[in-house]
Parts: structure tokens; C-alpha cells; sequence
């Protein structure tokens, strides 16, 4: 439990550094098409320590492709949308409550009776991230985003249990969801804007590709060692440095409520870690 704690912590930090670069991204679609494409270029040398993935992991891999071609048209909407501080926390930390419950009922994977009152207080204090007035299309795509995420990380979950190594699962699904984000973006013609992102922007793309394919790798070879609801929750540790990114790097007003929201997700995450380990 120690190691499957550490491993998500470390991969927290590394998803809320890969979600700022797409939020400052001035074209946050070619953003996310890069980190997929390099982000699997760049560590596709460990699969040969590593090996592949087993076969029967194929389908669930499949499946996780196709609904992160979703996930990434999502968040991006997210994104453009509204504030990285508010859309952020609202579509990871709904995510890892959509993870727990999905993880309950497809993988039979529970949390003790202190994991799941954690995880309430986790939930509530990203639901006290919505505020009054804020734009429809912002809670909206942030809450699909949520569902979503909720979804592939359960397939994944699975996935990664049908082969021997989860973090070359998160490789291989790095490269599949690469090749799938390729055909959807090159049938809209998109291409030659790529490329033209690629020759100014390489460095940004293989930064956050790298953050990313690491993070999600880390967070299944962790699913192998503890349940979806403990892995998932507490990857969303993210959600606390992706609101203090946010007021920081981007200026965003963080204000009381952010700031007591940060408290209470941050609370929840401690008594998490009490309740399980």
C-alpha cells in the first residue's frame, strides 16, 4: 500500500504539470495531439526492458483509446471554456469518484468504511468549487470530462491486471491513443498545423508527453497493488496544486472559496491515506 501511495502521489504532480501546459497552450487541440504522439515516442525504449504488454490486455487497451479520443476533445472544451483552477479540480476530482464507484461495481474493488467517508470529503470540497453564475458550458464539459476519466481508468484498471507490467500498459496506451487522436485530427484536416506546432513548439509537446505518459503509467502499476477508488482519489491530490498552478503561473483569483475548497480536498486525502495504509 506504501508503494501504490507514492506511486500516485509522484504521478500527481506530474499530471497537474502536463494539464497547465495544455491550459497555456495557444492551441490546446495540437497540445494534446502532441503529448500523445510524443509523449509515446519518448519512453516507447522502455518497452524493450519492459516488454509488451500481454495480449489479452489488447481489447481493454482498445476500448481505453477510442474513449480517450473523447476524454482529450473534453477536457479540452474544458479548458477553453473556463478557469484552469475551477475546470481542473471539477473534472479530476469527479473523476476519481466516478472511478471508485465504476471500480466498485465492475472490479468489486471497495475502500474500508474511513476510505469512503475520505472520499466524500474529497468530493464535497471539489463540489464547493461551483459557483454561482459560473458558465454552463464550463461545469458541463468539466462533468464529462469526469465521467469520462472515471470510465478509462476503470478499463485501464482491468487492463493493466491482464498483463505483467502495468506502467508498459500505460506506454502502449499512450501510442494507441496517439495513433487514434492522429486519424481523428488528419480527417479534419489538421496536419499541416501540427507539423508547424511541432517545428516551434517540440519542447512543450515532449515535456507534457512525457508527464503525462509517465503519470498514467505510474497510477496503473499502482492500481495493481491497491484498489481504483484508493489509486484514483488519490491521484487527484493533483487538484490542490493544479488550483495553487493556477493562481500562480496563471493568475487566476483564488479566493476563500478555492482556498477553503483546497483545505477540505486536502483533508480528505490525509484521512484517506490514514483510513488505508
Amino acid at each position: 500500500m506504501l508503494a501504490a501511495t507514492a506511486l500516485a502521489l509522484a504521478a500527481a504532480l506530474l499530471h497537474a504539470a502536463w494539464n497547465l501546459l495544455i491550459k497555456t497552450a495557444d492551441d490546446r487541440d495540437l497540445a494534446a495531439w502532441g503529448q500523445f504522439v510524443f509523449g509515446a515516442a519518448a519512453l516507447a525504449p522502455v518497452l524493450a526492458f519492459t516488454g509488451l504488454p500481454a495480449l489479452r490486455a489488447l481489447p481493454f487497451l482498445g476500448v481505453s483509446a477510442i474513449v480517450h479520443v473523447f476524454y482529450v476533445r473534453a477536457l479540452v472544451a474544458a479548458y477553453r471554456h473556463g478557469d484552469f483552477s475551477l475546470a481542473y479540480p471539477l473534472a479530476r476530482g469527479g473523476g476519481a469518484l466516478v472511478a471508485a464507484l465504476l471500480g466498485l461495481v465492475a472490479l468489486g474493488d471497495g475502500l474500508s468504511a474511513g476510505g469512503w467517508i475520505a472520499l466524500v470529503v474529497v468530493s464535497a470540497g471539489l463540489a464547493s468549487l461551483v459557483r454561482r453564475g459560473a458558465p454552463r458550458a464550463e461545469i458541463g464539459f468539466a462533468l464529462l470530462t469526469a465521467l469520462l476519466i472515471g470510465t478509462y481508468t476503470v478499463i485501464d484498471a482491468s487492463g493493466a491486471r491482464h498483463t505483467d507490467n502495468g506502467f508498459a500498459y500505460g506506454v502502449a496506451l499512450t501510442a494507441m491513443s496517439g495513433v487514434a487522436l492522429s486519424v481523428m485530427y488528419l480527417r479534419q484536416g489538421r496536419g499541416p498545423a501540427f507539423v508547424a506546432s511541432v517545428r516551434s513548439g517540440w519542447p512543450r509537446h515532449l515535456v507534457s508527453g512525457i508527464c503525462l505518459a509517465t503519470a498514467y503509467s505510474l497510477v496503473l502499476v499502482a492500481m495493481r497493488f491497491a484498489s481504483v477508488a484508493y489509486v484514483a482519489t488519490l491521484r487527484e491530490s493533483s487538484v490542490v496544486l493544479g488550483a495553487g498552478l493556477g493562481w500562480l503561473v496563471l493568475h487566476e483569483r483564488l479566493g476563500r472559496r478555492r482556498l477553503v475548497s483546497a483545505v477540505v480536498v486536502t483533508a480528505g486525502l490525509v484521512g484517506l491515506i490514514v483510513a488505508q495504509v
